[in-house]
């Protein structure tokens, strides 16, 4: 589903004119965070591996707010397509002024049987890629002193899981870089963080919420009382693309419902 806007946002959040490039932009997290930036203002160019070849939906919420979108298919766990996608990008012929790295993938086994190569799928496309991504688009970035960059962290940037070595691994792994780009990056204009989402009803939980014990466990610990949405994040990462967050610098915000501080 979309993202719904009732009004036009404060012009402190307005993101007319700027390019966001947002990974993983098909479904769930993704197409609701390129719904709201587009609600903003902000032109899309957003990338899948299994992208429709008409953009999908994506597509159709974009241009609903009579902004462009440009799709582009590449799979982020080959570091030969993640270049060409960088090749890609740059074709387009315009300055990307927002990078959100969402795109994840997750992979369940226990830490004794986890095969290394779920280890290493993982780790390239939630870590590496975005890396290769971050820095081939921050470069020019840095060149105009003006950029935003939003990972998207998680709860298992702070905690360790269950079953999950390799996810959480790339997670803290994604925690720290943010940090350590925000160090270097600040002082030239870009602006680096991360958001954390809390337990958000996507394709990534599903298994979670159909587990009634894991399911009843994780819903009394969230003090706001439910599961989060992929628009409670969008807004977020509207906010951290925007003149709003100018201040804002290597945060990992958690947007969880109070999760962490229960």
């Amino acid at each position: 589903m979309g993202v719904s806007t009732q009004a036009a946002e404060p012009s402190v959040f307005n993101l007319s004119g700027r390019l966001a490039v947002v990974t993983g932009v098909r479904r769930g997290i993704g197409l609701a965070i390129a719904d709201a930036l587009a609600a903003s203002g902000a032109d899309v160019l957003g990338i899948s591996r299994d992208l429709e070849s008409d953009g999908g939906e994506a597509r159709t919420l974009v241009e609903g707010h009579a902004r462009q979108f440009i799709g582009i298919a590449a799979d982020l766990s080959d570091r030969r397509s993640v270049r060409q996608l960088l090749a890609a990008i740059n074709e387009v012929g315009r300055p990307v002024d927002i990078l959100v790295n969402n795109a994840g993938t997750i992979y369940r086994e226990p830490a004794v049987e986890h095969s290394l190569e779920g280890w290493d799928r993982v780790i390239e496309v939630n870590l590496t890629s975005q890396f290769m991504l971050t820095q081939g688009i921050g470069s020019e970035m840095l060149s105009r002193r003006y950029g935003k960059v939003i990972f998207t962290a998680s709860m298992l940037s702070f905690q360790g899981g269950i079953n999950v070595p390799s996810y959480t691994a790339s997670k803290h792994g994604l925690a720290g870089l943010t940090k350590a780009l925000a160090n270097e990056w600040a002082p030239l204009g870009v602006n680096v963080n991360a958001i954390a989402p809390g337990y958000i009803a996507t394709d990534n939980t599903q298994a979670l919420r159909e587990d009634p014990v894991r399911a009843k466990a994780i819903l009394e610990r969230i003090p706001a009382g439910r599961w989060g949405t992929p628009s409670d994040i969008a807004w977020t990462a509207v906010f951290l693309a925007s003149r709003a967050s100018d201040y804002v610098n290597g945060a990992i915000l958690p947007v969880d419902g109070g999760w962490l501080g229960r």
